[in-house]
């Protein structure tokens, strides 16, 4: 007993010792190696933590992309696209960036798909456009042949692809449904329609699942930033981030003929090791980088070698919109080797430095031999 006394009294000395002879207030917490304190900081909101950076690093400025490129992710409602004076400021920036071909999903069928051929038609060789698909009275008898008769009229008006076509959860109505009114991708009465893709050479671009994140709680562990939070599926009634996957796979095993482009690097750029053996299972997928620099730009080693071993698998793509600025941010992202740039979410991105080859083919390349350019 007297010498587990003396050894606390040693402990205790040596705390005051080292500490000036005061003991810690109650609150401060060792840091590495620093003993944080309370201080104005406590008041700043994570949201609105935007540190300025006192780095100094080369800034490299890409005004134009070393090829020409074909965006394969746009859309007219989310560039807010709407009359000729829209597309004629849209085709300037492409000029001015470097973008040779834009394909626009348009998200419409019937006359709302006319109207947007309509609207694009004084540049056929600047835009391509792909309509959707109609997912309303789904369990009628005749719903599979009503979609394929529109996709058929659609392709008659110049439609070369459908798309986007997204499933985050709750079906490709993206609307709350039970669970047996509920159409997802792998749906048998879809069949039809898949089958009329690949005989029309029409490329699907999907959606389906989301950032894995999306399933795990809010809170201050949860990797994606406060502005996304809308898209949280945690606790929600929806199939799974792994069933969601397994809904693509099954009409990639059953329509081998079917090109699908799944975006947003198959919502799989967190884990480019599992993405590769998707890509190695099935030779009739391919993705798009679109809306995922944030994913390439914190892992650039990695991101440059998967590019490199799959680069006529990965087609380029933006998804934001139509901004000059924005276009230039990937072309620094992916052409140049510059360090810490500032990205468009939370983290700094790096550089990825792609070799010509791998440029050619992310930019322009993959979307000339797998796309449908066949003219009206």
């Amino acid at each position: 007993m007297q010498i587990r006394v003396c050894l606390i009294a040693v402990i205790v000395l040596a705390t005051l010792t080292s500490s000036g002879g005061q003991t810690p207030p109650t609150g401060e917490a060792l840091k590495f190696g620093v003993r944080a304190q309370p201080g104005p900081m406590d008041s700043v909101l994570l949201k609105d933590y935007a540190p300025e950076s006192s780095l100094v690093v080369p800034e490299t400025k890409v005004n134009k992309a070393r090829f020409p490129v074909v965006d394969v992710h746009t859309h007219s409602g989310q560039s807010h696209v709407s009359t000729p004076r829209d597309v004629d400021d849209w085709v300037r920036t492409m000029d001015d960036v470097g973008i040779e071909t834009s394909i626009v999903f348009t998200g419409a069928t019937g006359t709302a798909f006319d109207r947007q051929v309509e609207l694009f038609s004084r540049y056929p060789k600047r835009f391509q456009l792909y309509c959707s698909l109609d997912t309303t009275n789904f369990d009628a008898l005749d719903y599979a042949q009503r979609v394929v008769r529109e996709l058929e009229r659609c392709y008659r008006q110049g439609a070369r692809g459908v798309g986007e076509i997204t499933d985050k959860g709750s079906g490709l109505q993206r609307a709350t449904l039970p669970w047996n009114k509920r159409l997802h991708f792998d749906d048998a009465r879809l069949d039809a329609v898949w089958e009329k893709c690949a005989e029309l050479k029409l490329p699907v671009n999907a959606h389906i699942a989301d950032h894995p994140s999306c399933w795990k709680p809010l809170g201050p562990k949860q990797e994606r930033t406060p502005d996304f939070q809308h898209f949280n599926q945690y606790g929600k009634d929806v199939l799974s981030y792994e069933e969601l996957l397994a809904t693509r796979r099954r009409p990639l095993e059953k329509h081998p003929r079917l090109t699908l482009i799944a975006c947003h690097l198959g919502n799989q750029g967190n884990d480019l090791a599992a993405l590769a053996r998707e890509l190695d299972r099935y030779p009739n997928l391919y993705v798009d980088i679109s809306a995922r620099d944030y994913e390439v730009g914190r892992e650039p080693r990695a991101a440059s070698k998967f590019l490199a071993k799959y680069k006529d698998r990965v087609l380029f793509g933006t998804d934001m919109e139509r901004d000059a600025g924005m276009y230039r941010g990937w072309w620094r992202l992916l052409e140049s080797g510059d360090e810490f740039i500032p990205g468009r979410l939370w983290w700094r991105y790096y550089g990825l430095e792609l070799p010509p080859p791998v440029l050619e083919s992310l930019y322009r390349a993959n979307a000339k031999r797998i796309l449908n350019w066949t003219s009206r």
